[in-house]
């Protein structure tokens, strides 16, 4: 799968791991998880952007807390039909932006938002966009915050296991996300591993 069609199957989901999917779903332990990290980490009126914000669960459960600087981005359009639907407050309240992260991020300034994070969304970008990290990086003044799918098994993510498939319908590239973005001059300050995915908080400096 190349990088456009890695795009467009995302752009066009439904059924299941699409807006409607999570939706229904709703917060979940990672949205918990997150809220601690920001109730340790980040100011209460800290600019906040989601990567891959999908229909707005977690956002809606940061917004529950308090949070309204909120910026989300995500690449299917129906996210924020399906979004008006289930967290009508949200929408009013936040800013949000259909298309690919490779493709808006460097529209925005240096510094831009004070925490930038991604659930189950920076282990979908394809191997010839790992550019974009950088500018993750660049566009956040203070945190950035993934909580990705690293898996249990010994071999996850190490050499010839970088890529899996999901029911091999769609790729999952397994990384280091300390190394990733230890390279990038920021600072590992937290690891929570959960049941599915593993919540690392970074700092820039």
């Amino acid at each position: 799968m190349d990088a456009d069609d890695n795009h467009r199957g995302w752009a066009e989901r439904s059924g299941d791991f699409s807006p409607e999917y999570y939706a229904q779903i709703g917060p979940n332990e990672v949205s918990e998880t997150l809220a601690t990290v920001f109730e340790h980490y980040a100011a209460e009126d800290a600019s906040i952007l989601e990567l891959g914000c999908s229909s707005g669960r977690h956002l809606a459960h940061l917004h529950d807390r308090g949070y309204e600087d909120i910026t989300g981005i995500d690449i299917n359009d129906d996210s924020f039909e399906v979004m008006a639907e289930y967290f009508p407050e949200l929408v009013d309240t936040g800013t949000f932006l259909t298309g690919a992260i490779e493709d808006l991020l460097p529209d925005f300034p240096d510094d831009k938002f004070d925490v930038i994070y991604s659930v189950e969304t920076l282990q979908h970008v394809h191997p010839d966009d790992t550019w974009v990290f950088e500018e993750i990086a660049r566009v956040s003044s203070d945190l950035v915050i993934t909580a990705e799918n690293e898996g249990n098994g010994p071999t996850r993510g190490r050499s010839g296991s970088e890529v899996s498939y999901v029911n091999d319908d769609f790729p999952l590239y397994h990384r280091n996300w300390k190394d990733e973005f230890s390279d990038l001059g920021l600072a590992q300050l937290l690891c929570e591993p959960g049941k599915r995915d593993t919540v690392r908080v970074f700092r820039v400096l």
